[in-house]
């Protein structure tokens, strides 16, 4: 079954509860928090997002699946378990080490939070293989990450369709998770390819029905 979880990055500041309250009514499975840092990626979100995951906390009972695009990793973990998500993903880039890896895995699972390794376009999946028992999550990046509203580069979905034939292979138990450019347009390719879960943001948020946009790209035709 494909699951929805809606980035909120692009969400206007004007009407925000109802924004978050109307994505949820839509059928939304995870919000989809974009954390990042200025260094890491050019665009800093920090405090929106905690602001954000603050409103969540009051009004919602939907997972938060946050997604670091920082350099300080460890330091962003540890702000972030204060609103209990239910998957916190970080990128194998920031990584200097195979160990560094290791001890984010371990301080995410040490809170009862799933683990997501995210990897940028241009990062080979070889390259996270060694981490896929340790993990829940890979999020393949479709798009260059920092902004939204850029379209889904085509070469990602063969990353997304060799994973996904990795992970069967092994054996493994790890959701892939499809993040950039993702619309009513460019998800069926996706899902063809193995996601499991779609990330949208511009795509929900920039129709007049978020209910009949988040059915679409969860339907499996």
């Amino acid at each position: 079954m494909i699951e929805i979880s809606a980035s909120i990055l692009s969400l206007k500041d004007k009407n925000v509860i109802q924004t978050l309250y109307n994505l949820e009514t839509a059928g939304i499975d995870y919000f989809h928090i974009d954390v990042m840092d200025g260094e890491f990626v050019k665009n800093n979100t920090v405090n929106k997002m905690r602001e954000y995951c603050e409103y969540l906390n009051s009004i919602s009972n939907l997972p938060l699946d946050v997604h670091l695009m920082v350099k300080d990793v460890q330091s962003y973990i540890s702000s972030f378990l204060v609103f209990e998500p239910n998957i916190i993903t970080f990128h194998l880039e920031a990584a200097e080490n195979k160990e560094q890896v290791l001890e984010w895995i371990k301080l995410i699972k040490e809170n009862n939070v799933r683990v997501g390794i995210s990897v940028k376009p241009k990062t080979k999946i070889e390259e996270i293989s060694e981490f896929l028992p340790y993990i829940h999550l890979v999020l393949v990046m479709t798009v260059e990450p920092g902004e939204g509203g850029q379209e889904l580069m085509p070469e990602t979905v063969e990353k997304i369709h060799a994973l996904k034939q990795y992970v069967k292979d092994k054996q493994l138990e790890v959701d892939i998770e499809a993040d950039g450019g993702i619309n009513t347009k460019t998800a069926e390719m996706v899902k063809r390819a193995g996601a499991d879960i779609l990330v949208s943001g511009s795509g929900i948020l920039n129709s007049e029905n978020y209910a009949e946009v988040v059915k679409n790209l969860k339907k499996l035709s």
